[in-house]
């Protein structure tokens, strides 16, 4: 039994796991991956016919991803995979139906870069598609972090971040006229970080 879930989902985000159960994604057919690493938010959909992209600023990670892609989906093509930031992705507006960020928005290195890492992910994302964003946040953990400047924080365990709250996800939500298919969900990992799932859905 385990291998065979391995085999389907791979090492996948449990939160984005629990939305492939509840049937979220069932009508999407373009999946972009923005930060995919070597693709293991991607082996579920490379396997059931969705048409697959990612980016990632790392070109070894991207060949990775493009491995897996002809391993488990020699239809998709290799060009659907490319060197670029969040910010900076070679797409056109309103192509995607699920965009993926996972993991990746916490490495923002200011408010500035934040906020065009959020607008190019909603820029690719089409009406009526849903954004997937898990980032850390402070959320439970406010007194326990340390403003470094600029959106950025130190935290207990040891690492720094761009740190979200409920009230800077939900102020976002509102200016890009989204709308929360999933309650904001935040996970503390023992007082040590904290990493929260953002579901959007575009109007």
């Amino acid at each position: 039994m385990q291998n065979s879930l391995q085999q389907t989902f791979g090492n996948i985000d449990i939160y984005l796991f629990d939305q492939l159960l509840k049937g979220r994604f069932d009508s999407c057919k373009t999946v972009l991956d923005a930060g995919c690493g070597g693709g293991r938010n991607l082996v579920y959909f490379l396997q059931n016919g969705y048409e697959v992209y990612g980016v990632d600023q790392s070109a070894e990670a991207v060949e990775e991803v493009k491995r897996l892609s002809a391993m488990l989906s020699p239809q998709n093509k290799l060009d659907n995979f490319s060197v670029a930031g969040v910010e900076d992705m070679p797409f056109a507006n309103d192509v995607f139906d699920l965009v993926i960020c996972s993991a990746v928005l916490h490495f923002a290195q200011n408010k500035q870069h934040f906020d065009s890492m959020v607008r190019s992910l909603w820029r690719v994302l089409k009406p009526g598609g849903y954004l997937f964003a898990r980032l850390a946040s402070d959320i439970g953990i406010e007194n326990l972090v340390q403003n470094v400047g600029n959106g950025r924080y130190l935290l207990p365990d040891g690492s720094e971040r761009f740190l979200v709250n409920e009230q800077m996800l939900l102020g976002y939500t509102s200016a890009l006229n989204g709308l929360l298919y999933e309650p904001i969900k935040t996970t503390n990992v023992q007082n040590l970080r904290c990493m929260t799932t953002w579901c959007l859905q575009k109007q």
